[in-house]
């Protein structure tokens, strides 16, 4: 006859079962996070039967980030492109009110990426529906069209730019992440085919973004004397080889008819911040101006620069930068936040100075 076990010794099994059941799941959710996450941000319905959210006014303050009206003592101006603020979900493309986005612009990119431009023009930074964080982390037909919806945002707030607030001032170009990608399809299609806008532009520089070396919008900047040129890079963790090779592989760039296709198997153009030029001779740390985290500071304050916190080479088509020393410049938050542009400038003051010296250039030549 068989006999039923005492109590306590069910319990004692029990116990060791149910935390190695939980450790079990631990792992397999800490595997999949990014998995389950993604899938929750993708919308869903396909982009061809998908209505965007209301389109931008130019016209309209509200239909900008940042929008001078006061005369200005500096000579020229600064068109910025956005990077992607907007996680996902329901949409494609971001609203326009999308509030928690906007807030992310104002208190995370705006210090961040508009701040080294601030002393040398006058910005301009126009609100697109910007394609969602989703659709960079797929290369589905759909998030490729959302992004490709996304440029023509861009390209109408450009062309009013030039039509109603530039007045034929000198400018800048500048885009971080998605919106450099915009923005290379911008020097494409608006700058490059115009001889008298190429002529203004005093630089393009296009942050976190990944550029085709053997056919780029505009000749690269070899040299910080250089004037009308492209300053584009992505970077890496040193050695990170992987990285590397998984930031290419996926890379999308656009072709002659406007559509986003692979990259590669292309090379990349690289650009070293720290010395001003396309060139695989490594920057020592000696020569790094100063990184910034300008998170949650006022707009128009001035960040304190941390000099000395990395060097960089390029290789391969992509920045390899060393691990920053302080703790302020390593990327924190939540899933979506880590995989959009990082709320510090690794390059700050050496964009700020090499700004400076490309207008200076630009009025030599």
């Amino acid at each position: 006859m068989s006999q039923t076990p005492p109590a306590p010794r069910r319990r004692r099994w029990l116990l060791p079962s149910l935390v190695g059941l939980l450790l079990f799941l631990g792992t397999g959710v800490a595997v999949f996070w990014g998995d389950l996450v993604s899938t929750a941000l993708d919308p869903k319905v396909p982009f061809q039967t998908y209505e965007p959210p209301p389109g931008p006014d130019y016209g309209k303050d509200a239909a900008w980030y940042l929008r001078p009206h006061a005369p200005s003592p500096l000579e020229a101006d600064v068109f910025f492109v956005a990077p992607t603020t907007y996680d996902g979900g329901r949409n494609w493309n971001a609203r326009l009110d999308a509030r928690r986005a906007n807030r992310q612009f104002e208190e995370v990119m705006a210090p961040n990426y508009v701040g080294p431009f601030v002393s040398v023009g006058r910005v301009f930074a126009p609100r697109y529906r910007q394609a969602s964080l989703y659709t960079l982390t797929t290369l589905r037909e759909d998030a490729r069209e959302a992004r490709q919806f996304a440029y023509g945002d861009v390209r109408d707030a450009f062309r009013w730019y030039i039509d109603q607030d530039n007045g034929g001032r000198p400018f800048f170009v500048v885009g971080v992440e998605q919106g450099g990608t915009l923005a290379a399809r911008l020097l494409a299609d608006e700058v490059a085919r115009d001889p008298v806008l190429k002529g203004r532009l005093v630089a393009a520089y296009l942050v976190d973004t990944v550029v085709p070396a053997d056919a780029p919008p505009i000749a690269p900047c070899v040299e910080r004397r250089q004037a009308g040129c492209l300053a584009a890079w992505a970077p890496i963790h040193e050695g990170d080889f992987d990285a590397a090779a998984r930031l290419l592989d996926r890379a999308l760039v656009w072709t002659a008819d406007g559509r986003l296709d692979n990259l590669a198997p292309r090379p990349a153009l690289c650009w070293n911040p720290i010395l001003g030029a396309v060139t695989d001779q490594p920057a020592p740390a000696r020569l790094h101006l100063g990184a910034a985290n300008a998170t949650g500071l006022e707009w128009g304050a001035r960040p304190a620069f941390m000099a000395r916190q990395v060097s960089a080479y390029c290789g391969g088509g992509v920045l390899h930068v060393t691990k920053p020393k302080s703790s302020s410049l390593k990327q924190s938050g939540s899933w979506a936040d880590r995989r959009k542009a990082p709320g510090f400038n690794l390059f700050y003051a050496d964009l700020e100075a090499d700004a400076k010296a490309r207008l200076a250039a630009w009025r030599a030549r």
